[in-house]
């Protein structure tokens, strides 16, 4: 289970925005570990997009860079429209996000670690039940006030 609350409670509902295959498996695999559920997984902003429209997740993880180009801005932009949706990047290519984020909350630097990915998923969920201000993890970038 995760590393705080969020796992013992409830599980998230997570959309996995990731080109890489055996990145997207071994993800896939560390949130099923981890509690979670995940929704789907896509590889290119279209799928992306109809994918998050259709399953309404409580967050995804949105690579900036997939098979289609740097589209994880636009995923971002789009899915974060939802009030549904908590959008992270998950991203070797920080440099390019806008300021404003597209609309995530922050940011997972690639590689990354599980206990981050755990950490992080724990914070989101706390954002998320309205809890107090909870304690940025470590690994994690919040995006800009």
């Amino acid at each position: 289970m995760g590393t705080g609350n969020a796992a013992v409670e409830t599980a998230l509902r997570i959309l996995v925005v990731e080109d890489e295959a055996v990145i997207a498996l071994e993800l896939e695999s560390l949130l099923d570990d981890l509690g979670h559920v995940t929704v789907g997984v896509a590889g290119n902003a279209a799928e992306a997009i109809a994918m998050g429209r259709s399953t309404a997740p409580d967050v995804a993880l949105v690579d900036i860079h997939l098979v289609d180009g740097p589209t994880g801005i636009e995923v971002a932009r789009a899915l974060s429209a939802d009030q549904r949706t908590t959008v992270v990047f998950m991203t070797a290519n920080a440099k390019r996000i806008p300021n404003d984020f597209a609309g995530a909350i922050g940011v997972i630097a690639k590689p990354y670690s599980e206990r981050v990915v755990a950490s992080t998923l724990d914070y989101v969920a706390d954002r998320r039940s309205g809890r107090q201000e909870p304690a940025c993890p470590d690994g994690f970038s919040p995006a800009p006030v």
